[in-house]
């Protein structure tokens, strides 16, 4: 490998040496020396939207005490159908004192402590009331209208694993397990660096050889949803002093750093002999036997993961979604999040054989059937991932997929 990467200091990557994308994150991960993740503590009302860097085990039993599912009467089962007397009522908050007594029943309103006793609530509508009596009309078995002790929560059970993103319903729990403090990963601050000097920015007016500097804002996105907190730098222009300078320091400030534009093979591209100055073990890959996306670099350099995109908004923001992300989220301990749809294919695609294709679709949804409408790529677009619902994977032994045929469709994150 370090021959290739001599290699890649004069002619860039090679053909013949071109790994698919599964391979190249299995070397990257194999030889990438990444830094231990940093664990820190956060107060639970501020923990929305982290990631777990331990398990969630519950304390005890959720709930500790069977409550009842209804409002109604609490009573024994056994003495359904029949007539019974209301001992009293139970509150909120508060437990039955002894035990329910032979022939009685309480009311009891929904979520109320089942009183000692007691086995099974029948609803107040299937309940005649009259005076102090209650009649039960048909039998009702026991368990019937009972969350029972324990249903939700054992105590001991991993509620939550470790990698997981702290959503609604993940607060919910933490917060029902009285966990003042949550213990997740530390945000991974990304650094984000276009190249290129026909790269301006988004509110200069571009000559006719230029382009805004759209990359990074949706680079900077999908970061974001990724996990990643985002650090801008300048835009690099190519010369190899002033782009170096930008580029060691955001290796030195950031825990991980995505380069836009400057992977290729020109003569004028700087980005992997300036990557290997920066720390081993350098480069590690540089190009994937993949469309779009071919150019891409993945590096390491003094344990943080440098990652050289194409300039092409296409390439860059397809291969980051459905390459680097996994970098990235590996950075920020999250687990995969990939949501995954079915659908017919609306049209044809041929792609090249031996190679990786991605292809962005559009999804749309009719009388409970999906149908994916491939679109028609072009690397240098700004607009077409915005037009795409998600993408397709096409692997290396596929040549072509038939109009009708049914896909597994990737939503972007």
């Amino acid at each position: 490998m370090r021959g290739l990467q001599s290699d890649l200091q004069t002619i860039g990557f090679r053909n013949d040496a071109l790994l698919a994308p599964e391979q190249a994150l299995a070397l990257f991960f194999s030889r990438a020396e990444l830094r231990e993740r940093t664990v820190e503590s956060v107060a639970f009302e501020t923990a929305a939207g982290r990631v777990l860097a331990g398990p969630v085990i519950a304390d005890a039993d959720y709930p500790a005490i069977a409550r009842s599912a209804m409002d109604g009467f609490a009573l024994r089962s056994q003495q359904t159908p029949g007539t019974l007397r209301i001992e009293g009522e139970i509150r909120m908050g508060e437990p039955w004192a002894g035990e329910l007594g032979a022939g009685n029943a309480v009311r009891i309103p929904t979520g109320g402590a089942l009183p000692a006793g007691a086995d099974c609530v029948v609803p107040i509508e299937e309940a005649e009331a009259v005076g102090r009596d209650v009649r039960i009309e048909t039998a009702v078995a026991a368990g019937a209208n009972i969350v029972a002790a324990g249903s939700d929560m054992r105590a001991g059970e991993t509620l939550l694993e470790e990698g997981r993103r702290i959503g609604g319903a993940e607060l919910g729990a933490i917060a029902a397990l009285g966990m003042a403090s949550v213990p997740v990963y530390a945000v991974p601050v990304f650094g984000i660096v276009s190249s290129g000097d026909e790269i301006v920015d988004v509110r200069a007016k571009p000559g006719p050889a230029q382009v805004r500097d759209s990359n990074r804002w949706a680079l900077a996105a999908k970061l974001a949803r990724l996990g990643a907190a985002v650090k801008h730098y300048p835009i690099a222009p190519d010369d190899e002093t002033e782009f170096g300078r930008i580029l060691q320091a955001a290796v030195a400030e950031c825990d991980g750093v995505i380069l836009s534009g400057g992977s290729s093979v020109g003569l004028r591209d700087l980005t992997p002999r300036l990557v290997e100055r920066c720390g081993s073990p350098g480069v590690i890959v540089h190009g994937l036997r993949v469309k779009p996306g071919k150019p891409t670099l993945l590096a390491s350099a003094q344990g943080k993961p440098v990652i050289g995109l194409p300039g092409n908004p296409t390439s860059a923001l397809m291969i980051l979604e459905a390459v680097a992300g996994t970098i990235v989220a590996q950075c920020a301990g999250a687990l995969p999040q990939r949501s995954h749809v079915e659908a017919l294919l609306a049209n044809p695609v041929r792609k090249r054989l031996g190679w990786t294709q991605f292809v962005p679709v559009r999804l749309e949804e009719t009388a409970g059937i999906c149908t994916a409408f491939p679109l028609d790529m072009h690397s240098a677009s700004v607009s077409l991932l915005a037009r795409a619902s998600g993408f397709l994977t096409l692997g290396e032994t596929v040549e072509s997929a038939a109009a009708g045929e049914t896909v597994t469709a990737v939503r972007f994150l």
